[in-house]
């Protein structure tokens, strides 16, 4: 299955896309893809559903806006320098364990909302991710049970202002957090929608140029041992989000570097996780 959440920022509805590429209203099924809605157990409930009731459901008009795909999570973790190509462009040394930092919750937004580019930023950058969903409270998780414990899968844009990450002292989740950092989507694809994650293409383009592309293959922590290694040290409740990390190919690594400005365009994929697009815009008051 493929679930999307559709409408205003702060008023989505849940819905899911079908094989031929409708989009229906599941509000009849669950009032939200949220962290209930994972915990109950509903997502494997909701497909024998749609299959029976997917004629009467309403038809969600395709100009409606896609918010992110699930409700505000708990928790997005994000995992750095995961990927080998990526740590030789930032010149650093490829880690022996998992580089965990999170990005604020309220930088979650919309697959084709705006880049807002935050107050006195100089540095902002695009990093094309594939992101995991938790379906299902997992604490000290064996690494070969971790994948039991997965909802699906997200395309997810992880903004970085490197000047705040990298220049301002103490942790990265400062350059992380800024309104619409976390575009997510456009759905969650369930894990039978993808059939191995760790060989998918993903790529990400600026103005048509493209400067992402890669494939999975190259994660030095595969997810397996990304959800039993954060378990170790934290609770991870449905609807949690992990992000895996970057391949080679951000701004940071260019020479000389090359940061967003208003009017620019980024898209990006994954492989069976659908595009996005993002226009770059200038932070205001208003």
């Amino acid at each position: 299955m493929k679930l999307i959440r559709y409408g205003a920022p702060e008023a989505e509805k849940p819905g899911v896309q079908l094989s031929d590429g409708r989009r229906i209203d599941v509000s009849a099924f669950t009032p939200d893809f949220n962290e209930h809605f994972f915990a109950s157990g509903k997502i494997q409930e909701l497909s024998a559903w749609v299959t029976t009731n997917a004629a009467t459901c309403p038809e969600i008009d395709p100009s409606e806006r896609l918010g992110a795909c699930i409700g505000r999570p708990s928790k997005l973790i994000c995992i750095g320098l995961n990927y080998a190509k990526h740590a030789a462009e930032s010149g650093m040394a490829l880690p022996e364990e998992p580089v965990v930092f999170f990005k604020a919750t309220t930088a979650i937004c919309g697959p084709y909302d705006n880049l807002i580019i935050p107050k006195n930023s100089v540095k902002t950058d695009w990093e094309v991710e594939l992101a995991v969903v938790i379906g299902k409270k997992a604490s000290y998780v064996e690494e070969a049970d971790a994948m039991d414990y997965l909802a699906g899968y997200v395309l997810h844009n992880d903004y970085s202002e490197r000047e705040f990450q990298l220049e301002r002292s103490g942790q990265w989740v400062k350059g992380k957090s800024a309104d619409t950092f976390a575009p997510l989507g456009p759905f969650l694809a369930t894990p039978d929608e993808i059939s191995d994650p760790h060989n998918l293409r993903l790529w990400l383009s600026v103005n048509g140029e493209m400067v992402q592309d890669s494939n999975t293959d190259d994660l030095v922590f595969k997810i397996p041992h990304l959800i039993h290694y954060l378990s170790q040290f934290m609770t991870l409740l449905p609807g949690d989000v992990i992000s895996t990390g970057t391949p080679f190919g951000v701004g940071l690594g260019f020479k000389p570097p090359w940061y967003l400005k208003p009017g620019d365009v980024v898209e990006l994929s994954i492989d069976g996780l659908g595009v996005q697009k993002q226009v770059a815009q200038a932070w205001s008051a208003a």
